[in-house]
């Protein structure tokens, strides 16, 4: 009797740790020994703590005194763009992202530019891990690594595969159970010091109904400042019209969204609750994603019937210079 109560509670304490850690699953070969096999887009488990920034309902949070001039800085009459879908110009739309378990080999890191505000190897990337506009890309070329078993996101800028490893102009590490932030005045993978993963609108998630965190943005032109939890900034521009990194926004509450299909509507419904982030420099109002062949391209581009004056700017904390 005594024997098969410990046995019992070996399996409902394998059962409990199964479901609290569901990150990665494990098989079984043929000679009984574990197998990891990893969904390489699956993430089921919390990234970041509840009470993180990118985690936090701000559909309440009070309006940013100089919400009318940043948003006129933007531009007011344009309209949202999903950056993100299924494919442009012969490779994937998107920010792509990769998760890998803690079987996957770590490999050296090296850094051409951005050396002194990144952190240092080895990441656990594959060689084929996607890179953010194709192979041959003259872009970002971000690759993301997300570590499902040790919980940590590995984020690399302007990355090119090399004999032994990656190359890279920046990267950074983020453990996903901390809410730990990049030292001040130090950049990431993005421009403002922020992790990129927490922002991407994912298809998962969109499809499930609900995307329960803000997104990541990019605007044109930003001032020479940046909001907690941004880091960093990367312009000369003392404007105070134009917007700081880390600057936040939602979607206003009156907007109405019942015009737009349910995936366009879960995204919407994330913009009114989480709000977006200015992270980069880049095009005004490009909400970015991670490709997905099943996105619908023609229906993400009526998220475009979204104007900029459909957005208030929320106050978070004040501009640090």
């Amino acid at each position: 009797m005594t024997w098969r109560i410990s046995w019992l509670a070996v399996i409902l304490l394998s059962l409990v740790m199964f479901l609290a850690f569901p990150g990665c699953q494990t098989d079984l070969q043929d000679d009984n020994e574990p197998a990891e096999t990893v969904d390489p887009l699956k993430v089921d488990f919390p990234v970041f703590p509840a009470d993180n920034p990118w985690n936090s309902d701000i559909s309440q949070v009070s309006v940013h005194p100089d919400s009318a001039s940043f948003i006129n800085a933007i531009g007011a009459s344009s309209g949202l763009h999903a950056d993100f879908g299924t494919v442009w110009q012969g490779a994937p739309n998107g920010i792509p992202y990769r998760v890998v378990g803690k079987s996957q080999a770590m490999v050296a890191i090296t850094y051409t530019a951005y050396g002194d505000e990144s952190d240092p190897g080895p990441f656990p990337i594959p060689d084929d891990a996607p890179i953010e506009g194709g192979a041959d890309s003259d872009g970002d070329r971000h690759v993301i690594v997300v570590d499902c078993d040790r919980r940590i996101l590995y984020e690399l800028y302007r990355a090119f595969k090399v004999p032994g490893g990656w190359q890279a102009e920046s990267g950074a590490r983020w453990s996903l159970d901390s809410n730990a932030v990049r030292p001040k005045y130090w950049t990431s993978a993005d421009a403002a010091g922020l992790p990129i993963f927490p922002g991407l609108v994912r298809f998962l998630e969109a499809q499930a109904g609900e995307i329960n965190h803000a997104l990541r943005f990019t605007v044109s032109r930003t001032q020479r400042g940046f909001i907690y939890p941004a880091r960093h900034f990367a312009s000369s521009s003392n404007d105070p019209a134009l917007p700081p990194m880390g600057l936040r926004l939602r979607l206003k509450a009156g907007f109405d969204t019942s015009g737009f299909s349910a995936m366009n509507q879960a995204i919407l419904r994330a913009l009114k609750k989480y709000g977006m982030i200015v992270a980069d420099n880049g095009g005004d109002w490009y909400i970015s994603g991670a490709p997905d062949g099943r996105w619908d391209d023609d229906d993400l581009h009526e998220l475009r019937r979204v104007r900029g004056r459909d957005f208030e700017a929320v106050y978070t904390g004040p501009i640090e210079h």
